[in-house]
């Protein structure tokens, strides 16, 4: 678990202590925010995410969990009169609803694309980024399209919209290219520096991401307009949590806090 603030710790923490010391201490069995939103921890909007993925969510330097979904959800949280503590867990847990239904988390903020199949299992906030998938390609290789990697490894990262549009590319086309699924990003981004794949497929500012932290290694080679857009996730049903979720959303659009965010972690909007 990686807490965003330690602040909201500490005050648990020290609430457990006095009620022990009270004699009555008991398992924190959850909350309900400023606003009266319905939280699985006191004072804490807990979120659960996968990482690493950045630009939308990484770890820094000093180990903090950063990104331009974490500084989202900060505002989701500042709404509700609570802290954001982020959990880490596989994207299969989030995806599926497991970690939304089994109380891991209250929102679900992973750079996930908003699909028709998800939203059997999740309730999907209104979409707050314009996603594309990209192609890339140590520097120096000339590949443009799917069809060029005939005969060779193509990465992907499991579990991923990518990974289902790849895999539907190479099976309509006919295509001999060996489609190779890794667990994460940081496997997939390895094994294209390490020339286990002959090229990789993810989200183009994933990508473009990579490239501004590892000059001169690494390009994007080509881009494919899938129309996908990126949601915040709740548990089905959690009207109150959602409801919030959208109205932080469309405040950060309306009073320019979205685009500084954007600057901030993405770059120039295009």
């Amino acid at each position: 678990m990686f807490g965003r603030r330690r602040g909201a710790a500490v005050l648990i923490a020290a609430g457990m202590l006095a009620a022990g010391a009270a004699g009555c201490a008991k398992e924190d069995t959850g909350g309900a925010s400023e606003s009266g939103v319905p939280l699985i921890k006191a004072g804490v909007l807990t979120t659960c995410t996968h990482l690493p993925y950045a630009p939308f969510q990484s770890k820094d330097q000093t180990g903090e969990v950063v990104g331009f979904d974490v500084a989202l959800i900060d505002l989701v949280a500042a709404r509700l009169g609570v802290t954001q503590e982020i959990i880490d867990t596989p994207f299969e847990g989030i995806k599926s609803g497991a970690d939304l239904n089994s109380g891991k988390c209250d929102v679900a903020a992973a750079g996930m694309t908003i699909t028709d199949e998800r939203k059997q299992v999740l309730d999907f906030s209104d979409p707050y980024f314009d996603a594309t998938q990209a192609l890339a390609v140590t520097t120096g290789k000339t590949v443009k399209t799917i069809e060029e990697l005939t005969g060779k490894r193509l990465g992907v990262q499991g579990g991923t919209t990518g990974e289902d549009y790849i895999k539907k590319q190479v099976a309509e086309k006919k295509l001999d290219i060996e489609v190779v699924s890794y667990r994460d990003l940081a496997a997939l981004q390895q094994a294209l520096a390490t020339n286990q794949v002959e090229a990789a497929v993810n989200d183009l500012p994933v990508w473009n991401e990579y490239i501004k932290a590892n000059p001169g290694k690494v390009e994007v080679a080509a881009g494919f307009a899938t129309g996908e857009q990126y949601g915040f996730a709740v548990k089905k049903g959690n009207a109150a949590l959602l409801k919030t979720v959208n109205e932080a959303i469309a405040a950060a659009r309306s009073d320019g806090t979205y685009d500084k965010i954007y600057s901030t972690w993405i770059g120039e909007k295009p």
